[in-house]
């Protein structure tokens, strides 16, 4: 990727052409098989209520796939720009959590679907917009981030690292929602009359309207849900974004609220947090996994794109990529176990959360009831990760270990102390 001496994101592409998957790899061929087969769906018409959307072309179709290794691949229209448009709203909300904490924000805005209409009036009982995803709840958000001098840039600067390049605005899309968003500046001063929105309607409201009309294509989609799937670090560019914990709350409100009204018919057939917008954009994280971006603008009624939602239903199930998804047994962590003389040797391989520690503190404890085990040697070299929760569960059982009169040690420690 091409980048400014500042390290900042410049104009040039967001994937680095050393990272450009192979358009023969099973995986672009996969994609491809998935677009062809949808393209052929019809239905669904292109939005209109922002003119300037309705000169988009029905046939566009694009699929793109980001790997948490920052392998990219692209089919179809993978170039064609767009206009972020509600896409725009999980990362804003996400800029807005980073910076002022997530119970903050939630004073302001809730975190419940609504079952309603993105542009619907949906306020729930302590006057706030329903969540971050519908327009009522995204411009909420938006009066938090910053301050009114510079918001937007600054709203632009983020997601721009989000996307691996800076972004930059559609003003034919801008000024045409501009003109137009009359319910938008409705719905920011319903929101100033119930206490939660700050600053004024109309700099807030057109800071909203310009941070929709970035301009993207499905790459910068990709990329940008990349980034929350692999815990806020671009995986392109090897930039933090935004911290784990705040990349974990957007997934979470993804998920939950980013298809409006079909949000749970979604999580029952696709099962990636994701977030679609108007413009004919649908961006989805599998947390660990992919970022996936499709493009084609005609909307169902609920206004997700009707290819969109049947290119990611079919990756889902052709890839197993539903976020409950369960293995057939659980992993194991264990690379090795030996036992010398006295020496019971671990080693232990790949991510280690809860629920693998568990798994490693289980099978340590039988050295304290064997008495033939004098000491105990866990080596972490071919460890990809270790969770505070394993380092926390590790360091107990160390403890326990030595409390019980048994010599254990740990090479390559990554910060297990016995408690």
């Amino acid at each position: 990727m091409d980048h400014a001496a500042n390290g900042q994101p410049t104009d040039g592409p967001a994937v680095d052409e050393a990272q450009e998957a192979d358009e023969g790899s099973p995986v672009s061929r996969a994609l491809e098989g998935i677009r062809e087969e949808v393209a052929a769906l019809t239905g669904g018409r292109v939005a209109d209520y922002i003119p300037e959307l309705a000169h988009a072309d029905p046939d566009t179709f694009g699929i793109a796939a980001v790997s948490a290794h920052g392998r990219s691949y692209c089919v179809g229209d993978a170039e064609h720009a767009f206009t972020l448009q509600s896409i725009s709203k999980p990362f804003v909300y996400a800029v807005a959590v980073e910076e002022l904490g997530l119970d903050a924000v939630h004073g302001h805005v809730g975190a419940e679907p609504s079952g309603e209409p993105f542009n619907a009036i949906s306020l729930d009982e302590r006057g706030r917009p329903e969540n971050p995803m519908i327009n009522a709840g995204a411009i909420v958000t938006t009066s938090l981030v910053g301050g009114a001098e510079g918001r937007f840039e600054h709203i632009r600067s983020v997601l721009s690292d989000f996307a691996g390049r800076r972004l930059s605005v559609d003003e034919d899309v801008y000024r045409s929602e501009a003109e137009t968003g009359h319910r938008n500046r409705a719905l920011g001063y319903l929101s100033l009359a119930g206490g939660v929105l700050v600053g004024p309607v109309e700099e807030v409201v057109q800071d909203y309207f310009r941070q929709c009309a970035l301009s993207v294509t499905v790459r910068d989609l990709a990329v940008m849900a990349a980034t929350l799937s692999v815990g806020g670090v671009n995986p392109v560019t090897g930039r933090r974004v935004v911290s784990q914990r705040t990349a974990r709350h957007a997934l979470s409100v993804m998920a939950s609220c980013g298809m409006y009204d079909r949000a749970g018919e979604w999580g029952l057939r696709v099962g990636i947090p994701a977030k679609s917008g108007v413009s004919g954009g649908i961006l989805a994280a599998a947390p660990g996994a992919f970022g996936l971006g499709v493009f084609s603008p005609p909307l169902d009624e609920a206004g997700n794109s009707v290819r969109g939602v049947a290119a990611l239903e079919r990756l889902s199930d052709d890839y197993d990529l539903h976020m409950l998804r369960t293995p057939s047994e659980p992993p194991s962590p264990m690379h090795s176990v030996t036992r010398a003389g006295g020496t019971l040797d671990v080693r232990l391989r790949g991510e280690i959360d809860f629920l693998a520690a568990e798994q490693v503190v289980s099978r340590l404890a039988e050295a304290i009831d064997d008495a033939r085990v004098t000491s105990v040697s866990v080596a972490l070299e071919r460890v990809s990760g270790l969770s505070d929760a394993a380092r926390s569960l590790l360091a107990a059982e160390l403890t326990e270990l030595a409390d019980a009169g048994v010599d254990a040690t740990v090479s390559d420690p990554r910060g297990v102390r016995r408690a």
